[in-house]
């Protein structure tokens, strides 16, 4: 269920801020939402993996933190990672 180190590349490429970025608001929302998505498919299949969907709520919690301090912070850049991201709604 961990991402690949390319696909790692691929998000921070797309959501960073500046060249060096790794670690911004964006990168990290958009990297939990990756493996959050990875995560809900297999517990569509795997309906009985409770640790697993403890980890879920436990990144799903961690998301939305980050996105509430990007909305505290800067409401323009919260509104551009959520349409780009196609989260809540």
């Amino acid at each position: 269920m961990a991402l690949t180190q390319q696909r790692k590349q691929e998000i921070m490429s797309e959501h960073q801020t500046h060249e060096t970025d790794t670690g911004s608001c964006e990168v990290q929302v958009a990297m939990l939402t990756e493996r959050i998505n990875k995560l809900s498919e297999h517990l569509k299949i795997n309906k009985k993996d409770h640790s697993s969907r403890r980890g879920l709520l436990l990144m799903i919690g961690r998301r939305k933190r980050l996105l509430s301090f990007l909305q505290g912070q800067d409401r323009e850049r919260y509104k551009a990672l959520i349409a780009r991201l196609g989260i809540r709604g």
